[in-house]
């Protein structure tokens, strides 16, 4: 008599079900108009104001101010989409018990990564479409017009997103409450932005700020950015004399491998666990 054996199925794994999360995360945001207004209105409203208050003026040998604050906005708006929106979402949702639930229905904290990160690719190109097009548009700010530089825009943003997406998620557990985490990680954003060639001419900072910022990653974003939409003769201006791509890339790189590591050992499903 043979006795037939019936194999349950193995459970899908982190990938798929990560996968399968990204469509629910982006879901999950435009059903948010607030943060769907202000993540694509923010970096484009701050290019109008510079292009408004600053529009004719140069920060050197025919560069023009649009120019040179396109690739800060460009910078920022990564950082807002990955960094800052990342850590106080996760803040929230720890804070409602939403984490909760997923770690009782058996969801591996890779998928939720997974699915935070795709969510945080697709809004940022978007959002990334959209300033590029109102600057070019308002502003007759020249695109890239060579395979190279845009091949740079790429691996920037994309290490931009990665080491913002996992630093958020990194910082999420120390914050506290959600509303701490609205008002801390907002107010450190905000602050780094001054330090790290945002808003001003990054050569032009005190040498202590410049300093500070070259320990974090929107000062080499920036710079990268700004490799891509000013021409070659302007890297003569930047603190090294070069665009340091090389530089650049291992301290993105590093930080996206500091951020692993620290969600690896500190991320929590609950407040207050582990």
């Amino acid at each position: 008599m043979t006795t037939t054996t019936t194999r349950r199925p193995l459970p899908p794994g982190a990938l798929p079900i990560g996968l399968a999360r990204i469509g629910l995360e982006l879901r999950l945001f435009l059903r948010d108009p607030g943060q769907v207004v202000f993540s694509f209105s923010y970096p484009v409203i701050m290019l109008l104001i510079f292009g408004s208050v600053f529009g004719g003026q140069t920060t050197g040998p025919d560069v023009r101010f649009e120019d040179y604050f396109l690739a800060g906005i460009a910078a920022t708006g990564i950082m807002l989409t990955s960094f800052q929106a990342v850590g106080i979402a996760i803040a929230e949702e720890r804070e409602r018990g939403d984490l909760g639930r997923l770690q009782v229905l058996g969801t591996p904290p890779a998928a939720y990564v997974i699915g935070k990160a795709g969510q945080v690719v697709v809004t940022t190109t978007a959002q990334l479409a959209l300033l590029l097009t109102v600057a070019a548009v308002a502003y007759d700010v020249p695109m890239p017009a060579d395979a190279e530089r845009w091949a740079t825009f790429g691996w920037v943003a994309v290490l931009g997103i990665l080491s913002g997406t996992v630093l958020g998620i990194a910082i999420s557990p120390f914050v506290g409450s959600a509303r701490a985490a609205s008002a801390g990680i907002t107010g450190f954003s905000v602050v780094l932005q001054f330090f790290s060639g945002v808003f001003f001419v990054f050569s032009e900072l005190p040498a202590w700020m410049q300093q500070v910022a070259a320990i974090f990653p929107l000062k080499w974003l920036t710079q990268g950015m700004r490799s891509v939409f000013l021409p070659d003769r302007a890297a003569a201006g930047e603190i090294a004399g070069s665009w340091e791509h090389g530089t650049t890339a291992l301290v993105l790189i590093a930080w996206v491998i500091i951020g692993v590591m620290v969600c690896v050992r500190t991320f929590r499903w609950r407040r207050g666990e582990g």
